[in-house]
């Protein structure tokens, strides 16, 4: 299911003996559009200081209550890495998060999450249900040693801030068509599966969705986005309506009004091949 970027802000995220605080910000992966971390405020137990959580560590949510539980103590947190939210953040900072918390790398593969779609495919000792801890510790050291020798190759970091992408004007092919309003997000993957367009200064404010696959080039400099799309196209396209749940018919009226082929289809393809190559 589809969750709205705003409508996760705020949301609680309680550890396994208490409160850790609210979710403020997220950052994602502008390579692959994927959320790798929440960044969130904690309250007074620990100054109000803002910490990082991954999806990794995120069970089964209570959508009722707006709260994340995390399968992780508020001493783990403490000790966690600390991080300046007025600075990017550098794969090096990544690196020490997740040799902290003994999670693997999630870049290198094929998938979203290394070889795979889902974050707790990765987790086959960590978290909710898991059964083989000292695997995936190994698995983390291996990622530790694999991470050291690539260093000096890559040494970049893909992570910008949603907060910072609001607002950032939408170029088409031929002309300006809105600005980023909001993102959808999907609750399983953590994948950004659409931008919410508001086209306010051209089309009386219509929203329309724009997958991120179809980006042609973000200036982050210049706030921009460029899509491969027609104004036509986008004038063209299904309006999204933000009081109304999105659907799978929905999502699929999108995709083949730009003749585009849906993701779950390719997802599909992956993890079939996935099978086939690791017999799981």
């Amino acid at each position: 299911m589809l969750r709205s970027m705003h409508e996760l802000e705020g949301y609680a995220i309680r550890a396994n003996d208490g409160l850790i605080g609210h979710v403020k910000d997220f950052y994602f992966d502008d390579a692959a559009w994927v959320i790798r971390y929440l960044v969130v405020e904690a309250g007074s137990w620990l100054n109000s200081r803002k910490v990082l959580i991954s999806p990794y560590a995120i069970g089964q949510a209570d959508w009722e209550e707006r709260i994340l539980p995390v399968s992780l103590s508020k001493e783990q947190v403490r000790e966690s890495p600390g991080i300046d939210t007025h600075k990017p953040v550098s794969r090096q900072h990544e690196i020490e998060y997740l040799n902290h918390y003994n999670y693997p790398r999630y870049w290198g593969g094929a998938g979203l999450w290394g070889e795979d779609a889902y974050p707790g495919a990765l987790l086959t000792g960590i978290g909710y249900g898991a059964a083989d801890k000292e695997f995936a510790i190994a698995q983390a050291a291996e990622a530790r040693k694999v991470y050291e020798a690539e260093q000096c190759h890559n040494s970049g970091s893909h992570l910008r801030s949603c907060n910072v992408v609001m607002d950032y004007h939408i170029e088409a092919t031929d002309g300006d068509i809105g600005h980023v309003e909001g993102m959808l997000v999907d609750e399983a993957t953590w994948a950004i599966r659409y931008l919410i367009v508001n086209t306010s200064n051209w089309w009386l404010g219509h929203k329309v969705l724009i997958v991120p696959q179809w980006i042609a080039d973000v200036n982050w400099f210049e706030s921009t986005v460029t899509v491969n799309l027609t104004r036509a196209a986008v004038k063209a396209a299904p309006i999204f309506d933000s009081a109304a749940h999105l659907d799978r018919e929905m999502e699929m009226d999108v995709y083949l009004h730009y003749g585009r082929p849906g993701y779950w289809a390719s997802e599909l393809k992956r993890q079939a091949a996935k099978v086939q190559r690791t017999g799981r």
